[in-house]
């Protein structure tokens, strides 16, 4: 089954199938701030309508538990769409600064039914002592988890607390709409160049958004333009029976570098500084 697999996502390939994206959305049911009179809900009602509208099939979302009893309703909501979850972290640990142990119990106390077993590094941080890296694989590979790879973003939750400063400011929110649209092309095509140099070939892409107040206003035109520029979309778990995610696949494989997600233009001084009155008077 899997060996068929793997051949048909390279014949695909082969035969010049149209590159296709996995959108995926971390923080549910909270992410970064938000603007006077928005909600969570609404911000979670918005990503859903868009997604549906757009048809994009199956769309991961990756919860931190710890936020959803403040506000339950995203993730209900999620559920309801038929959405599939995945596990980010009870309380969106970084690896890099949290004992093995203690992020290993992280995830459990996370883990609900309905996960699929899916699980994503909060912050992509997947350890950076090899130790540290392989204990927290072999524990994801003993409790049957997948890892949600990133092969595509553009940084996308750095617009979402600019949006919340600037949500009265027409003009900066018009800025905010150009860099965000401009920032998620130029990293759909430095993706597609780093897959093709690393495997020869475009790859399925597993895009990284958030649960964000602008990722919600932003999302009908940022799948838009996706379609545009030729991509088609398709789900995590189909995404990742490609080749190239093997070792995510399998945790119990040995880990093999990430595909590099490189960055074209440096959006986040403008972002930081944007709406903020004492930093443009310097």
């Amino acid at each position: 089954m899997r060996t068929a697999a793997i051949l048909c996502a390279m014949l695909a390939t082969a035969a010049g199938a149209r590159p296709v994206i996995a959108p995926t959305f971390d923080d549910l049911p909270a992410h970064g701030a938000l603007p006077p009179g928005e909600t969570r809900a609404g911000v979670a009602g918005a990503i859903i309508a868009a997604l549906k509208q757009a048809r994009v099939p199956g769309p991961h979302g990756f919860v931190n538990g710890a936020l959803v009893g403040a506000d339950p309703a995203p993730l209900a909501m999620w559920r309801a769409a038929g959405f599939p979850i995945g596990n980010h972290g009870w309380s969106h640990a970084n690896l890099d600064v949290t004992p093995v142990a203690d992020y290993v119990a992280d995830i459990d106390r996370n883990a609900v039914p309905g996960d699929g077993r899916w699980f994503r590094f909060p912050f992509l941080a997947e350890g950076k002592d090899p130790k540290v890296r392989q204990a927290v694989r072999t524990a994801l590979a003993e409790r049957g988890y997948r890892i949600a790879a990133v092969t595509m973003s553009f940084g996308d939750f750095l617009w979402n607390d600019a949006y919340a400063r600037c949500a009265g400011d027409p003009a900066a929110v018009a800025v905010l709409e150009r860099s965000y649209l401009a920032a998620a092309s130029e990293a759909a095509a430095a993706s597609r160049a780093a897959a093709r140099q690393r495997h020869g070939r475009d790859i399925p892409y597993v895009l990284l958004l958030h649960v964000g107040a602008f990722d919600a206003r932003l999302l009908p035109r940022l799948l838009a333009q996706y379609r545009r520029e030729g991509f088609g979309f398709t789900t995590l778990a189909r995404a990742q029976r490609d080749p190239a995610y093997a070792s995510d696949t399998d945790p119990a494989r040995p880990p093999v570098p990430a595909l590099p997600l490189p960055q074209v233009h440096n959006y986040g001084p403008m972002l930081a500084a944007l709406c903020r009155p004492e930093e443009s008077a310097r």
